[in-house]
């Protein structure tokens, strides 16, 4: 059964649980935010599905709950951080702040980060920066990890490396986050351990045939994501693969090519900012035009109206903050089973 909870109290129970685990209190209090807030927009793998983990990982020293990334570079509209394990939300939030300054005076900004803690849901970034009316765009991969092959392969090599971005139009704006892989590493467990199959091939086996099973990619030898096109186009998704793998640990100066130190995700978080382009008016038009155009094209036949990227989980926010957060049935006993641990009172079902 599908449990609702206030998004409020969801968030201090999360904090409240960081805190505990040795968190610092603003970082605590972002993390959970983060968190939340992906599951308010319902991406629910990535969500408070990774409270567990990342509790875990604060008790191994895999994260580091207190302290400040490393600046190793800088000029007025860049910097490279070591982020020093430390929480990803956290991190990216610092960063997108100092970006979008940066761009408000010269028209961008932007923060590459290597070695930061697991950022979990990159739409989860979004909203914030585009209701400044700037432009966010964030890059994200592991080079500790592996789980998409290249094209035409069967070995992994890269992750499945998400790119996010999020503008205004006058409207409720675009929210996109799409991985360049088919599916996630996380929606691939989760079906496994439900037992379900994926609706269509979304994975290769070991010897590189298409499958449909999740158990593939947990084999030994192991499969891989099919990258995002498929079969018929995944030299394209496979493409974007490499793309974000050259902003995120090439630019940031640590990745493959480098001993693995565990989990550290390579991130490029870029702003930009239209009033110092073709000015903010005319980027407002546009993207106005653009969203208008798209709601009033017919849909096909049978189909409903058209929506632009983000709307839908936009909407489902809004009615979430309403009528409480819809959890993932295999969450809440988990939530519970740490909160009982740490002596924080989970919070009780609408």
């Amino acid at each position: 059964m599908t449990e609702r909870f206030r998004d409020t109290e969801l968030r201090a129970f999360a904090r409240d649980l960081f805190r505990h685990a040795g968190m610092e209190e603003d970082k605590a209090a972002v993390v959970a935010e983060v968190l939340v807030e992906g599951d308010l927009l319902g991406h629910d793998t990535h969500g408070l599905a990774h409270l567990p983990p990342y509790l875990d990982a604060l008790a191994s020293g895999e994260l580091r709950g207190v302290g400040e990334p490393e600046r190793l570079s800088e000029t007025p509209v860049v910097q490279t951080w070591n982020g020093r394990k430390l929480p990803g939300p956290w991190l990216v939030r610092q960063a997108s702040d100092w970006a979008s300054a940066a761009a408000a005076t010269f028209g961008l900004g932007a923060v590459s980060i290597q070695r930061a803690g697991h950022i979990g849901c990159l739409a989860a970034y979004l909203q914030r920066i585009a209701e400044r009316g700037q432009v966010l765009l964030l890059f994200s991969s592991d080079p500790s990890t592996a789980s998409v092959a290249p094209w035409g392969g069967t070995q992994r090599v890269f992750t499945p490396n998400p790119i996010a971005a999020g503008w205004g139009t006058g409207g409720s704006g675009v929210m996109m986050d799409i991985s360049m892989s088919i599916t996630t590493n996380a929606m691939t467990a989760r079906r496994r351990a439900e037992g379900s199959r994926f609706p269509a091939p979304t994975l290769l086996d070991a010897a590189g045939t298409p499958t449909d099973d999740p158990n593939a990619f947990f084999s030994e030898p192991a499969g891989t994501l099919l990258p995002l096109g498929g079969m018929q186009a995944g030299h394209k998704g496979a493409a974007l693969g490499l793309l974000v793998e050259a902003l995120t640990s090439g630019l940031s100066g640590y990745g493959r090519k480098d001993p693995s130190a565990g989990w550290g995700a390579a991130l490029l978080v870029l702003v930009l900012d239209p009033a110092r382009f073709g000015g903010a008016a005319a980027f407002a038009a546009e993207t106005q035009w653009m969203a208008d155009a798209v709601h009033g094209n017919p849909p096909v036949r049978g189909g409903d109206a058209l929506r632009l990227p983000g709307e839908r989980g936009l909407a489902r926010k809004a009615a979430q903050r309403f009528g409480g957060v819809a959890l993932h049935p295999s969450i809440p006993p988990l939530l519970r089973a740490r909160g009982e641990r740490a002596g924080v009172d989970f919070p009780t079902p609408l």
